[in-house]
């Protein structure tokens, strides 16, 4: 089953996915030559071209469409998440991080584990980019079915407001599901806050209802939001965790740039732990991860053996090493939020300025580029404006945009291109200070129009080191 004519294969049955900008039907002459047999279609006219084709055909309306999509995927693939333990991370911020560590303590488990979201497709042997965080319906369960062929027992995967709002996740049998925190972000999509919570609220409430499998939620209950789904909203057993959680307590004892100590209240029993991640938000992320685990029911015990074999995520308060004596973070954070946790942190690492590179990604939700430069300027010594996925508008209009919400008085420069950004900060740079390059992380590319050209914000980190 494929929604890509260029992936059809001999024998395959060909979905024709309801689009605002082209219309599907016209690849069916494509899948046809590449060996299609038959078409899934949503109008009157979809039908009559599969039948010209000579393809057998089945006709879902398009209201009905994602609805009827995931119950054939799921049927067509032999319901691939039944037999491997899935949990499912959403929230605004701390997804990759949460689902990466989750993946990294089920290894060291010893069991074949899995990890689907931002950072890619991650099977035991083998990785590959994906073009959205969670894909849509056909191409996820044609994932979810690569990984239970190949022995996948447990899988820790990101799930997107975009996709629980399109429906693309239904039918994916979750153990467990972890909610981060609900700030804003998305709403370009969304349209309101409400309609971004009652997105992911659907984890908690409707997904669980499409497996017999026994679900359990862990829900940060310092997150307002989760605060309020763990004791009036989710009906299902949940472990409510952070400083206030009666289920999984937490505080950090040490906070570094390479690892954190903490101390977890779980069980009425007190334990303390290190982790090799550093950054006050990845203490958050590794409560998050901790308490996932405990959702697929894992003993404490036994998490807590293999937490230190944990490593950082690619592009996550990543360190770039070198001589100088200045400290470089390249982080992914594109969300108000995420960057004021990401200066936060930076700030008690430092002994002197926090020097900050950040842009705002085109086409994408307007309303937080003021708001991102907020967060940026009230938080860093000098604040440096550049370009971040630019994609089809105006790399000056984004810019002029952010510019608008810098705090009065605040250091700050506007340099366009991205590369001469972050090396027109790292030479102003002092031994002691910090530079904080965010919004792209592990990305290596940048999105000029439509077109993506190699680009990775280490790696300019890199040059601008050997400039000096």
């Amino acid at each position: 089953m494929q929604i890509d004519s260029r992936r059809v294969t001999p024998g395959a049955l060909f979905v024709c996915m309801p689009g605002t900008t082209s219309d599907s039907h016209s690849y069916l002459p494509a899948a046809k030559a590449a060996g299609a047999i038959a078409a899934i279609v949503h109008s009157a006219a979809g039908v009559a071209v599969a039948q010209a084709q000579g393809l057998a055909v089945a006709l879902l309306s398009v209201d009905d469409f994602p609805d009827s999509l995931w119950r054939l995927c799921d049927t067509f693939f032999d319901h691939p998440t039944r037999g491997m333990k899935v949990v499912g991370v959403t929230g605004t911020n701390g997804k990759t991080t949460t689902a990466w560590l989750i993946r990294d303590m089920l290894r060291a488990m010893g069991l074949k584990a899995g990890y689907l979201g931002t950072l890619g497709f991650h099977l035991p042997d083998e990785e590959r980019e994906l073009n959205n965080t969670t894909p849509f319906a056909v191409e996820l369960y044609n994932l979810l079915a690569e990984a239970r062929d190949q022995g996948v027992q447990a899988l820790a995967m990101e799930v997107s407001s975009h996709a629980l709002d399109q429906r693309r996740v239904d039918g994916v049998e979750f153990d467990a599901a972890v909610f981060t925190n609900l700030t804003q972000d998305h709403l370009d999509f969304h349209g309101t806050m409400e309609a971004y919570e009652a997105a992911k609220l659907r984890l908690f409430t409707d997904l669980p209802k499409q497996t017999a499998k026994p679900f359990v939620a862990a829900i940060n209950v310092d997150d307002p939001v989760g605060y309020r789904w763990a004791y009036e909203k989710v009906p299902y057993p949940s472990i409510a965790y952070g400083a206030e959680g009666d289920g999984l307590g937490a505080e950090p004892l040490d906070v570094a740039i390479d690892h954190i100590d903490l101390r977890l209240f779980y069980d009425r029993q007190q334990r303390d732990a290190r982790v090799s991640l550093g950054g006050s938000f990845n203490y958050l992320n590794t409560v998050s991860a901790i308490a996932g685990m405990l959702a697929l029911r894992f003993a404490i015990d036994e998490i807590l053996r293999v937490l230190p074999q944990v490593r950082p995520v690619p592009g996550r308060f990543e360190a770039v090493s070198n001589h100088s004596g200045i400290g470089i973070l390249v982080d992914y954070a594109h969300t108000p939020d995420a960057l004021e946790k990401l200066l936060e942190a930076a700030r008690p690492l430092t002994k002197g300025r926090v020097l900050t590179v950040f842009g705002c990604g085109g086409d994408r939700d307007r309303s937080k580029r003021p708001l991102m430069a907020r967060a940026a300027s009230e938080r860093s010594d000098v604040t440096v404006v550049t370009s971040d996925n630019p994609r089809t508008e105006d790399p000056q209009s984004i810019v002029d945009e952010v510019l608008t919400g810098i705090a009065p008085g605040r250091d700050a420069v506007a340099v366009l291109d991205r590369r001469e950004a972050v090396a027109h900060a790292v030479k102003m740079a002092q031994p002691g200070d910090v530079v904080v390059i965010a919004g792209k992380g592990h990305e290596n590319y940048q999105i000029l129009g439509r077109t993506k050209t190699h680009m990775d914000d280490r790696e300019l980190a890199r040059e601008a080191l050997a400039a000096r």
